[in-house]
């Protein structure tokens, strides 16, 4: 099955802005795509001028790999509009996405990999030390890692209420918890702090998901939030959010939280003027 990814976005600088983006495929991806993943970055021109009024020039961009992993690019962003765009296709396959085994056992921290142990750890949006007593009293007598994480899925799903505007950019797990509402990046917060607190490595992870064979939602396509938990010797993606497989989900990033995966980060006024993104099946 092929799909049809990208996006288009656009900022209108009063100065010029070193910015930072995380709009690439993850190369665990990097094999599926079928046509360049390439981020193109355009100055459109002043921000005084009637769209359209210039020809748009490339800004040059160099690409680097964070500590996660994460295919990164960098660029000095002049003041005027500028442009970020990709569109290209992937291939993936048209089952649901797989699940691990409903037994698999759970890792005493001792012989869980060392790359691992970091996302046993509090971070900026996941207060692991202060939920732990909660997560223990939920979810500590159910019996192995793949049973918890779903029983944790199930948890969250219910107890919170999703919502557009119901979230925050400094909104955390534990506020989630409180306010019972959130987005999905609220939902991912919350359940995979709960994996932290219960020693199950967790981490945050971003990218496409679109309605895939689905109905449409009337809703604007967004880019996605769902995170990964290792069991049984590997990353599974799971979703508290919707807390169902999906076809589709393509990973551009993972990080400890929110924090880390930004699609973009301006070290400076970096205004957004459009937002667009395209996740579809190709017929």
């Amino acid at each position: 099955m092929l799909l049809r990814l990208g996006y288009d976005l656009e900022y209108n600088l009063p100065r010029a802005v070193p910015m930072v983006s995380l709009l690439n495929l993850h190369p665990s991806r990097a094999a599926d795509a079928r046509t360049p993943d390439m981020l193109r970055v355009e100055y459109l021109g002043p921000g005084d001028q009637p769209i359209g009024s210039s020809r748009p020039q490339n800004v040059h961009v160099d690409t680097y790999y964070d500590g996660f992993g994460n295919l990164c690019t960098r660029f000095l962003a002049p003041a005027g509009r500028i442009r970020l765009w990709n569109d290209f296709q992937l291939e993936t396959t048209e089952e649901p996405e797989i699940m691990p085994p409903a037994d698999a056992p759970q890792r005493p921290v001792d012989q869980l990999p060392s790359d691992t142990l970091t996302f046993l750890l509090a971070s900026r949006y996941c207060e692991v030390d202060q939920l732990q007593p909660f997560a223990d009293e939920l979810f500590g007598h159910i019996t192995g890692a793949a049973a918890r994480v779903q029983a944790i899925c199930d948890w969250v799903q219910w107890k919170l209420q999703f919502g557009y505007g119901s979230s925050r950019p400094t909104k955390t797990a534990k506020e989630a918890l409180t306010e019972r509402t959130g987005v999905c990046r609220d939902f991912q917060h919350l359940a995979l702090t709960f994996c932290r607190c219960l020693n199950i490595p967790a981490r945050y992870a971003t990218g496409y998901l679109g309605d895939i064979r689905l109905p449409v939602s009337p809703s604007p396509m967004d880019f996605s939030a769902w995170f990964e938990a290792w069991i049984d010797g590997r990353w599974w993606a799971f979703d508290a959010r919707y807390n169902t497989p999906r076809i589709g989900r393509t990973l551009m990033a993972v990080g400890r939280d929110a924090a880390d995966v930004a699609i973009t980060t301006a070290f400076g006024i970096a205004p957004l003027t459009k937002f667009a993104v395209i996740s579809d099946e190709i017929v």
